[in-house]
């Protein structure tokens, strides 16, 4: 999918690579979350050369900025189809539990987020609002 979004991709990439790594750590995945996976996968063009750099990928993002460019490429992922599905926002959640943020932390940046209309040419503010409602919450 074409976007002008001023984003490259080999960082969401690695941020898709983070997201699939903490996951797959667990004993059981979500069968609908795998779909969620494959889904980014595809619309972000991961290929085998892809694959074969994934074992120098950290597996959880430990700082406030890594956390932060984690949430933001994952809302550009959910965003790709311009389609936000239940099943993204509960994986996006699960995710953003998973590298350190508080349940309801994480569905209020996430339903603040679903609930405007998204236009790829508007990634910066995207990424402005995050890091606002971080800030606004002391993380």
């Amino acid at each position: 999918m074409k976007t002008d979004m001023p984003i490259h991709n080999e960082e969401v990439k690695k941020s898709f690579f983070h997201l699939l790594a903490a996951f797959t750590r667990d004993d059981q995945v979500n069968s609908q979350y795998i779909r969620c996976f494959i889904k980014w996968g595809i619309q972000l063009g991961i290929n085998i050369n892809d694959l074969k750099n994934l074992e120098t990928i950290s597996i959880i993002p430990n700082d406030k900025p890594s956390k932060l460019t984690a949430i933001y490429h994952l809302v550009y992922m959910i965003y790709l189809d311009r389609v936000v599905e239940d099943i993204e926002l509960e994986v996006a959640t699960a995710y953003a539990e998973k590298i350190g943020f508080s349940k309801e932390l994480v569905g209020d940046l996430f339903k603040s987020i679903a609930t405007q209309k998204y236009d790829l040419h508007s990634a910066h503010n995207v990424k402005n609002e995050i890091e606002d409602f971080l800030k606004l919450h002391n993380l």
